[in-house]
């Protein structure tokens, strides 16, 4: 089945916003876990606007599920997940003051950086992701990379699916069966939600693992995080391979 692994970074951001500790993010992602998910995610850019690399720290003591940190690989981000050596850091080429992540790697013009990157964490026994657009050059390149996996940037699907659901997925189809032919397992985040993930996962169900977060905590405010998290794992549990 597709894990879900769970963002937290939305979390931080409302602890951040009136300082203190409330809410306590490293609970949050305990009883996440509890509520069924997977796995945790998080993405600590260099200002800490939300996610601090305290909390990666403190989360690395606690977590029980698979721990996936997301980021673009400059020497500070680097030296932390070299040295929390969680289950799987996902590379991400979003600038510091990107506001979200906006597009994949070109695998292609900065494969030799990626190349040294993937074996330095492979070496320390790290998962590796690489996240790109749903082209199969560029995950034709990452595969080169040595990489495990790719993680398919999805907003264009999720901005496209109300409008024609078939047309927005194709591409994505095209991408990860490319990845899978060329034996990478294949993940997939940024915007997915109660309304197209069920579709995408039926469209491409070998998808390992799906990387949840804002969508999940604006449906929280609604649902509450039990039953969110209970609805995400439900949909992703039906995906079969």
């Amino acid at each position: 089945m597709t894990k879900l692994s769970v963002n937290i970074n939305k979390i931080a951001t409302i602890r951040n916003a009136r300082g203190g500790n409330t809410p306590d993010v490293v609970k949050a992602a305990v009883d996440i876990e509890g509520f069924g998910a997977d796995g945790i995610t998080v993405h600590p850019r260099p200002d800490e606007r939300h996610i601090r690399y305290a909390d990666v720290l403190s989360l690395k003591q606690v977590l029980t599920t698979e721990f996936n940190i997301e980021g673009n690989p400059v020497p500070k981000f680097m030296d932390l997940v070299l040295g929390v050596k969680p289950t799987q850091v996902t590379l991400v080429p979003d600038a510091p003051d990107a506001l979200t992540s906006s597009a994949g790697w070109d695998t292609k013009k900065n494969f030799d950086e990626l190349s040294d990157i993937v074996s330095t964490l492979k070496d320390a026994g790290i998962r590796t992701s690489i996240f790109v657009d749903p082209d199969p050059e560029m995950v034709a390149y990452a595969a080169k990379t040595g990489t495990d996996r790719v993680e398919l940037y999805t907003e264009p699907y999720a901005s496209a699916f109300t409008s024609d659901p078939e047309a927005a997925v194709a591409p994505f189809v095209k991408a990860a069966t490319e990845a899978k032919r060329l034996g990478l397992q294949v993940n997939a985040g940024h915007d997915l939600s109660l309304v197209n993930l069920e579709f995408f996962l039926r469209k491409i169900p070998f998808v390992k693992e799906v990387s949840i977060g804002h969508q999940l905590i604006c449906d929280a405010l609604y649902l509450g995080l039990q039953e969110t998290v209970a609805r995400y794992k439900m949909i992703a549990q039906a995906a079969k391979p």
